[in-house]
């Protein structure tokens, strides 16, 4: 049954990974929502807690790699949103 749980982890995790391969190339997560991430976000925290307390290492491994990689989009998405920011204040004066 663990075995299971590790294929079903990675199939879920690497389907995800091209996304932010690609985000990180173009230095732009502008397409993801504030809304998406946050709710993606935690419903991965959630089930990485949920693992920790089964103490289930399949849950464990695939929801710390989907949330490092969720990490990932959100300060693509942040830094980006920053730079907008200061580009619009200079562009002012």
């Amino acid at each position: 049954m663990t075995a299971l749980g590790y294929v079903a982890g990675a199939l879920t995790t690497f389907s995800f990974l091209p996304q932010v391969v690609r985000s990180a190339r173009m230095r732009s997560a502008a397409g993801l929502s504030w809304l998406w991430l946050a709710c993606f976000g935690s419903g991965v925290g959630a089930w990485l807690a949920y693992g920790v307390v089964l103490s289930d290492p399949a849950i464990i491994a695939a929801n710390a790699a989907t949330l490092l990689a969720v990490l990932v989009l959100v300060w693509l998405r942040a830094t980006e949103d920053g730079a907008k920011t200061v580009t619009v204040i200079v562009e002012e004066r």
